[in-house]
């Protein structure tokens, strides 16, 4: 981030000698350079604001997976007291040595069922990840939000990027994206695609948009219609809904609260079997090489 403070001197200095005989146009060109810098100011303000949006998704989905990791070590934990106890009724001779190397053999077996299904899982969310974020320009990284949990793809898109201000019409510069994210849900054919609109507080005062009910309903809405009319996604497979502003993910008391739940979520969800299918196919952890 640039310091504005030495130009500000500049043209705070300008300002007086400007009484003493600098030209109007030496005077003028301060002024530009000024207002230059203030913009320049503004500019990396809102990317500023942008990253930590970024780093704090990043942080919600680092918790989620230290919550699978700690799932697993209890489930560990409560399988090592039960062969503890079965070594303790053992000893007392009240288990054969066969039963207990039976069970000894099923606990182990149950583990790496359980690290192989956590590692396939963790290795199709990451391929899922790749394959939904390639295609995405750094720009448009910052606007879009990419999430795979448990098999559902979320994608996340801010309101500025993709209506015209205080509408829910669709605005040209979203057209790009858009068509990327088509190409994302067509690959994906069998899945449901469910268009979720959200809202902040704020309530809303235009003709026929009642509340952020309408709103939000009408923003998935639009989204649907494009995505079915521009980009041939078959219709049957899309559901739109509106959650108005009762789904929010940050405090709506902030400006940056407000922006980051003013979003629509295109949540692309697999059926179980296909779930499951997609689990076998994961290729192991090794192979996998995260987006640079």
């Amino acid at each position: 981030m640039k310091n504005i403070g030495f130009p500000i001197s500049i043209l705070t200095a300008s300002l007086l000698v400007t009484g003493c005989g600098v030209s109007k146009k030496t005077y003028l060109g301060l002024q530009t350079e000024y207002k230059n810098l203030q913009t320049q100011y503004q500019d990396s303000q809102l990317q500023l604001t942008e990253s930590r949006t970024r780093i704090k998704s990043l942080e919600d989905q680092l918790a989620s997976e230290r919550q699978n990791n700690a799932d697993l070590k209890a489930a560990y934990a409560a399988l090592q007291g039960s062969l503890d106890k079965s070594i303790n009724q053992n000893s007392q001779g009240n288990v054969n040595i066969s039963k207990l190397v039976d069970e000894i053999n099923a606990s182990n077996k149950y583990i790496k069922h359980l690290v192989e299904t956590k590692n396939k899982s963790d290795s199709l969310n990451l391929v899922l990840t790749n394959n939904l974020t390639r295609s995405l320009s750094r720009e448009e990284l910052q606007e879009v939000d990419v999430q795979v949990l448990k098999g559902v793809v979320y994608i996340s898109l801010a309101d500025n990027m993709l209506y015209k201000s205080g509408s829910y019409e669709i605005s040209e510069r979203a057209d790009l994206t858009l068509s990327k994210i088509a190409k994302i849900i067509q690959d994906y054919r069998d899945y449901e695609v469910l268009i979720e609109g959200n809202t902040d507080t704020d309530p809303i005062s235009k003709p026929n948009i009642r509340n952020n009910w309408d709103l939000s309903t009408l923003r998935a809405s639009s989204v649907v219609q494009a995505l079915q009319t521009k980009y041939g996604v078959d219709p049957k497979r899309l559901t739109a809904g509106g959650r108005g502003e009762y789904n929010p993910v940050a405090d709506n008391s902030t400006a940056l609260g407000k922006q980051r739940n003013r979003r629509t979520q295109i949540i692309i969800t697999p059926k179980l079997d296909q779930f499951m299918e997609l689990i076998d196919k994961a290729p192991e952890p090794t192979e996998v090489t995260p987006v640079q």
